[in-house]
This record gives C-alpha cells, sequence and structure tokens, in this order.
C-alpha cells in the first residue's frame, strides 16, 4: 500500500514536522529558516519515492505483444553485444538492420563494443557535454553519422467536378457537361525542426542517457515523421537499461564538473540516485511508449545500457 502524499497534510501537522526538525514553538518563530528546514528534510526523505510513485503506471519492464519474439532478436543480434546490453527490437528492426543495412548496422556494433563508462562518468554531472555522448560521437561521426533536421511543407491538392455551365445543359448523352475543378494548399513547415543527434542513410539513432521522459516522446515522433517523409526506414535507441536502475542507487554522492561533490541548498551532500530519478529517461519509461505505438510505423530497436557496460564496477 503507498503511503499518503507529506504535502496533502493539515496545519496540525505542518506544526508538529516543523516541532520534529526542532523548530521553536510556533508562536514564538520569526524566522523563515524553520519551514526552509521543514522543505529540506522532505527533500531528503522524499522526492525518489514520490517520483516512484507518480511514475508507476507509466512504465513497462518488457514489450507487450507488439514487440518481436525474443528468438528472432537473438538470431538478428550477435551475443557479445545481448550480453553487455537489453536489446528489445519493434516492427522488425532487429531484422531490417542486420539484413538489409549491414553497413550501418556494423557501425553501431562498433560503437556499442567500444562503449565503456566509469562511475565517475556517472556521477559527474554533464547533460549532453557529458563523456558518455562523446564516446558515441567519437566512433560514429568518423564513419559519416551526422545531426540531422527534417523540415517539409504540406502540399495538399484537392480535385472534383462541377458544371461546366451554369443554365443546365447536357452532352449528347443526356448527362450535364462536367469540368474538372482543383485547388492547391499548402502549408509551410508542417515538418519543422525534428533533430536526431546521428543519421546515416536511411537508419536514425540516439542516446538518451539521462532526460526528462518526455524526450521520448520528441525522439519516437521525430522517428515516425522521418520514417513517414520516406527519409529513415529504421531507428535505434539506446538508454539506461532496467538493470542499471538498482545500481545508479548504490553510487554514492553525485560530482561536479570539477570533481567535488554536489550539494543542496542546505549543503546536504547530492545523491546519484536523484539525478537519475524515476521520471528520467530509462528502458521502463521507453518501452511503455513503445508498447503503445508511440513510433508509429517506423521500427524500433531499443538497447539498454548495463552495469556490464561500467569498466570499475563490482556486484
Amino acid at each position: 500500500m503507498s503511503s499518503p502524499s507529506p504535502l496533502a497534510h493539515s496545519p496540525d501537522s505542518s506544526k508538529a514536522a516543523r516541532r520534529d526538525v526542532g523548530s521553536a514553538p510556533a508562536e514564538a518563530s520569526t524566522s523563515v529558516s524553520d519551514d526552509e528546514v521543514a522543505v529540506e528534510r522532505l527533500e531528503q526523505e522524499l522526492p525518489w519515492d514520490l517520483e516512484e510513485e507518480t511514475s508507476r503506471d507509466e512504465v513497462a519492464l518488457n514489450p507487450s505483444e507488439t514487440g518481436d519474439p525474443v528468438d528472432v532478436v537473438e538470431r538478428a543480434i550477435p551475443e557479445d553485444i545481448r550480453e553487455r546490453y537489453e536489446v528489445h527490437s519493434y516492427r522488425n528492426a532487429a531484422v531490417i538492420l542486420s539484413q538489409a543495412k549491414r553497413e550501418e548496422f556494423d557501425d553501431l556494433l562498433t560503437a556499442l563494443r567500444a562503449f565503456r563508462i566509469t562511475t565517475t562518468m556517472i556521477r559527474t554531472a554533464g547533460g549532453n557535454e557529458s563523456e558518455i555522448p562523446k564516446q558515441l560521437s567519437t566512433t560514429l561521426r568518423a564513419r559519416g553519422w551526422y545531426e540531422t533536421i527534417v523540415r517539409g511543407d504540406l502540399h495538399v491538392k484537392l480535385i472534383w467536378k462541377e458544371p461546366a455551365v451554369s443554365d443546365g445543359s447536357v452532352n449528347a448523352g443526356g448527362k450535364p457537361q462536367l469540368a474538372t475543378k482543383t485547388r492547391e494548399i499548402r502549408r509551410e513547415k508542417f515538418l519543422d525542426g525534428h533533430k536526431i543527434d546521428y543519421v546515416k542513410r536511411k537508419v536514425a539513432f540516439d542516446l538518451e542517457w539521462n532526460s526528462k521522459d518526455q524526450t521520448f516522446d520528441r525522439d519516437l515522433y521525430a522517428f515516425s515523421a522521418f520514417a513517414q517523409c520516406g527519409v529513415i526506414d529504421v531507428a535505434v535507441l539506446l538508454t539506461r537499461g532496467v538493470t542499471m536502475e538498482p545500481a545508479l542507487k548504490t553510487l554514492g554522492e553525485a560530482l561536479r564538473k570539477d570533481g567535488s561533490v554536489e550539494t543542496n541548498r542546505s549543503g546536504r551532500p547530492r545523491l546519484v540516485r536523484e539525478k537519475y530519478g524515476a521520471s528520467t529517461t530509462w528502458m521502463g519509461k521507453l518501452l511503455y511508449r513503445l508498447n503503445a505505438g508511440r513510433n508509429g510505423g517506423c521500427p524500433v530497436l531499443a538497447i539498454g545500457i548495463t552495469p556490464k557496460c561500467i569498466e570499475d564496477w563490482s556486484e
């Protein structure tokens, strides 16, 4: 049974919370520091559990019947890749890559085999400028994988027939004389600004290490738009695997870029697990969306990074 939200409390319980953290009696308090302490206590104890609670219904740990059979994936994806990564295929993505996109598939396999991270990389701030995506760029950019944006106008043509004259005259067969009419509608920038980090020929690849999980919606929409326009035939998404999530909880304190320990407003060390919350990009959030068909008609190979990719990881 889930515990009630700490934010939905009565005035009396709020006072009690302040007494618990050592505040003075309410009638004697003239400082806002007591409230700040109470808020800080909530931040320390509750963010992870609260995220877990609110995100629970939007997580899938396995593909639904919309995913490709496991044996199909095993035949298409080399064993050494499956040992280090979690791999799921939708709309025959694994087969398309391994059989019809061999050069691009080999590029991706090379990048995945070379991919290594450390606990320090995981703990250190950096976002898109961190060392993790740079590893992939080093391998793929040299092989012709480039950041690509698709833009396109919608051109619609309407065609119909109407009486050629207004006096109701008919042809020799007694039928009304009709003339073909047309009208064109143009919607500029109907597709505008859909960006994918790596595209080569008709294969797209993206890494989502630690963004808000709504980023997956943007990615899958872009994949679908690219596929609908005939720009790509298949897409690959790399993110944190399911087994990476419990590992992150054991890594202790988060680090700044200079190597010092990150702190919150009160000076308390920030934990790594607070950076990688339940509502960030990881495989559970991606499979939930793929099971719902948010990739449209685009085949997608979902790859999850596991602790086996961490060089200095010990169980």
